[in-house]
């Protein structure tokens, strides 16, 4: 079962009425009267959410419009996805996992200035945190961050220089030592330093993360999106089980149209009709299902016995937005590399 779900982490994926195909990378317009077609650039985790939402918002664009929909779907490391975009392949959306990504795209003139607020929660419909996948019984007895910078213990994380979720880790490691150190960089350095000489394998996204974890079985935990753990421990429950840190962060999957493709294409309707119904009260109750927090308050107070609502998160504001978290942490030279060059 796992092996399915991780071994297709190359491949593009068109979702139609129900239908899974692989289709090729180039994209022939079949848009018409009867069918539209759009492409949605995600990133590594979303696989399973989106294969379920695009059949049902292709019920509910049918019985709007009578159009099928027909939704080509790419994943793979956040940061490596809004570059493709910025570098051609032609998304009608995106959806990933940070903020950042998105302006990227922006940036190269794709996007509307602004987008940010085009839908609700800061155009994030749905929210996740960031947890540790351990092994059954948890053997290396980890409960917190600081246990994650032992000697002899093994870690495994995507890297930030590729990866969105990879970024989310690294900052709530950053967080939990800011706390711990009262804000001394020299020592929170150290800290966050030593974490990642404790991993053994970086990988370019989280889903590979999750492979080299799960189905490789290296490591003694993975830092890694609450998504992503639930799964393993729904598919594998007897294996794995889920710690949640005291400290982790709020982080803000965004979505977009983008705008540039969608014009070209004909799509700009459908492609906002697409995110806007990602807000609903059934794809609301979707991403819950699929492990991920829904931005609509009610229906997250559903699932109060599926996640640990009283985890300490911090947001990307704590770190004065995600232009100034790039500047000051991803950016080439910037403390990751610093960190990581030692």
């Amino acid at each position: 079962m796992i092996k399915k779900r991780f071994l297709v982490m190359s491949l593009t994926l068109v979702f139609a009425t129900g239908v899974l195909t692989a289709c090729a990378s180039s994209k022939e317009s079949i848009n018409d009267s009867n069918t539209v077609e759009i492409t949605n650039v995600s990133y590594d985790p979303t696989r399973e959410f989106y294969e379920s939402y695009n059949n049902e918002f292709n019920t509910y664009w049918k019985e709007k419009t009578g159009q099928e929909v027909i939704v080509t779907q790419s994943h793979g490391g956040s940061g490596k996805q809004a570059r493709s975009v910025v570098e051609g392949n032609e998304a009608d959306v995106v959806t990933l996992a940070l903020a950042h990504d998105i302006t990227l795209i922006e940036e190269a003139g794709l996007i509307n200035e602004g987008w940010i607020n085009e839908f609700k929660e800061n155009s994030a419909p749905y929210t996740s945190t960031i947890v540790f996948l351990v092994r059954k019984g948890n053997p290396e007895n980890i409960k917190d961050w600081n246990d994650l910078v032992r000697d002899g213990v093994e870690v495994i994380t995507p890297n930030p220089k590729s990866s969105g979720g990879a970024r989310w880790n690294f900052l709530s490691a950053w967080a939990y030592a800011d706390n711990l150190y009262n804000g001394d960089e020299n020592k929170i350095k150290q800290f966050v330093s030593k974490l990642y000489k404790n991993v053994i394998v970086l990988d370019s996204g989280a889903r590979g993360a999750t492979t080299t974890f799960v189905e490789n079985g290296q490591g003694d935990v993975l830092i890694g999106w609450e998504n992503e753990a639930y799964l393993s421990v729904k598919e594998h429950p007897e294996e794995f089980e889920i710690i949640s840190p005291s400290i982790s962060v709020l982080a803000e999957p965004s979505v977009a149209v983008v705008d540039e493709v969608a014009e070209k294409n004909n799509t700009t309707e459908v492609a906002n009709e697409y995110i806007k119904y990602l807000y609903s009260d059934k794809a609301q109750r979707l991403a819950g299902e699929n492990y991920y927090r829904p931005s609509n308050k009610t229906i997250l107070q559903e699932f109060e016995n599926v996640f640990d609502l009283n985890i300490n998160m911090i947001k990307i504001e704590d770190f004065g937005g995600w232009s100034k978290a790039n500047k000051d942490f991803f950016e080439d030279e910037a403390i990751f590399d610093q960190i990581y060059s030692q």
